[in-house]
């Protein structure tokens, strides 16, 4: 399993609404990248194609999301974030020992994210309580792609 170090990206830009009017929005990305200089090319790589006009990279910061869970609905278009509670045991003192992970998870609902992270889940041998799960503004994901090179 690849270790990934996740960046939320918040990007600014003149966004034409319904009525014709501008208006501008700030909308957060999350990308896959070693640092936050790469996470600020690759964002800038990612959404180029999709802003018309000037934009700019508003903000950086690290998200800790341990594992993220896609979904193969191609209209899962939304982003939930789930606090997982592990609980173990201190075999030492043999009292329970609860540790919070992150969690995101695609899918089309608050339902359908429920039954995804629960699937993602299922071959965990750690016992779990999911403690929340709430919808992202996360525009998109972004993971990491190797580069293409002449042979592929």
């Amino acid at each position: 399993m690849a270790l990934h170090t996740w960046f939320e990206c918040k990007i600014q830009y003149e966004k034409t609404i319904e009525n014709g009017m501008t208006k501008k929005v700030t909308e957060p990305y999350l990308v896959d990248a070693l640092s936050f200089t790469e996470a600020e090319a690759r964002i800038i790589e990612e959404v180029s194609p999709f802003i018309t006009g000037e934009f700019t990279v508003a903000n950086i910061k690290r998200a800790n999301y341990s594992e993220l869970f896609y979904s193969e609905d191609a209209s899962a278009d939304r982003w939930y974030k789930a606090k997982l509670v592990f609980i173990t045991l201190d075999e030492k003192t043999g009292k329970e020992k609860k540790t919070s992970s992150l969690m995101l998870v695609q899918a089309i609902d608050l339902r359908s994210a429920l039954k995804n992270l629960e699937e993602g889940m299922r071959g965990s041998m750690m016992d779990y309580v999911i403690a929340s799960l709430q919808e992202t503004p996360l525009m998109d994901v972004f993971a990491f792609r190797a580069p293409k090179t002449e042979d592929q």
